[in-house]
């Protein structure tokens, strides 16, 4: 399965590492032209992420601070990102110009995604109404319930395995700007328990008014939403539909062609797939000449058979 990488950007914001306790304001980059990553140990920590924090608080004018990442908190695995909400919305009169916000950004030797702990995040999105852009990545007791950001252009979640009332929680929400929707929905195996049906409010259309990238990816149902996808009435409005990552067959792509027209899509993404040749051909056909383009690339995609029982895998579960 595909290793998870560091964020290197955030709001067309480079990534860039908070203060460590030698480093002076002449080695820092102005406040407001990069997103901040604040970090500690998840093993044998020697200081708090709180500690941390406040040390980026000390040394950066975080008036001017548009982007915010939270990486690793000590024993993310084990202690749920509640006190690193806490200390964020603490702080929220200190950050009026924060714009984007993700948390969680680890990577396996931190801890695996699966592993990641996590609690209710609405609160970060209630505390900091002028937030454009929100991710997380992890899902082990993550909860959404449904809310209403007026602001909110962008909202990302990366999980191996998306719990279905954090599903259901985002179809309810009001997100009136949201323009880019990233849901990891992952597997069974990793606690995925949504359905095609809990999709519903999503792919109507009539949530999201001003949707133009839906990504509903890593999953191990990717050809039920595939068909689900290609009757949706969202569909017609999108400018990118990403269905990557996942294990996404012939009978999933063929449901695709079959459906809707998507000659109007600047892309389409299906990286990491179990396609045959002459179903790529297909939609490669299909697709490019009316200017699409396409990502059919098979990645690290594998499939095993074990006494006649195929098995295959989404990109990111563990």
């Amino acid at each position: 399965m595909t290793r998870v990488a560091h964020l290197e950007e955030l709001y067309g914001l480079r990534v860039f590492h908070s203060p460590g306790a030698s480093d002076t304001a002449a080695d820092l980059p102005r406040p407001e032209t990069v997103a901040w990553r604040i970090a500690t140990e998840t093993y044998d920590a020697e200081e708090t992420w709180e500690e941390a924090f406040a040390r980026f608080c000390a040394m950066v004018d975080t008036t001017k601070v548009r982007a915010l990442v939270v990486g690793p908190w000590e024993d993310a695995y084990d202690s749920a990102s509640s006190k690193v909400m806490e200390v964020l919305l603490g702080a929220r009169d200190r950050l009026p110009a924060l714009r984007a916000l993700f948390l969680g950004d680890m990577i396996y030797e931190e801890a695996e995604i699966s592993w990641i702990t996590h609690a209710d995040v609405s609160p970060l999105l209630t505390g900091f109404p002028a937030l454009e852009e929100f991710g997380v990545r992890g899902s082990q007791g993550l909860r959404f319930p449904a809310l209403r950001h007026d602001a909110l252009r962008s909202l990302t979640m990366q999980s191996g395995g998306l719990p279905v009332e954090v599903v259901r929680g985002v179809g309810a929400s009001e997100l009136p700007a949201l323009e880019h929707l990233d849901l990891w929905l992952g597997t069974s195996q990793y606690g995925a328990d949504s359905e095609v049906a809990d999709l519903e409010p999503i792919l109507s259309g009539d949530r999201f008014p001003r949707l133009r990238h839906l990504a509903l990816r890593n999953s191990e149902i990717q050809d039920e939403v595939a068909a689900a996808v290609a009757s949706a009435p969202v569909v017609a409005r999108l400018d990118v539909l990403d269905l990557s990552m996942g294990i996404l067959s012939d009978e999933g792509a063929v449901a695709l062609l079959g459906g809707q027209p998507l000659t109007h899509l600047k892309k389409l993404d299906l990286h990491h797939n179990y396609l045959s040749d002459p179903v790529r051909q297909r939609l490669t056909e299909t697709l490019v000449a009316a200017g699409v383009e396409i990502d059919l690339a098979p990645d690290d995609a594998e499939e095993y058979e074990d006494e006649g029982i195929v098995e295959r895998y989404v990109s990111v579960g563990e």
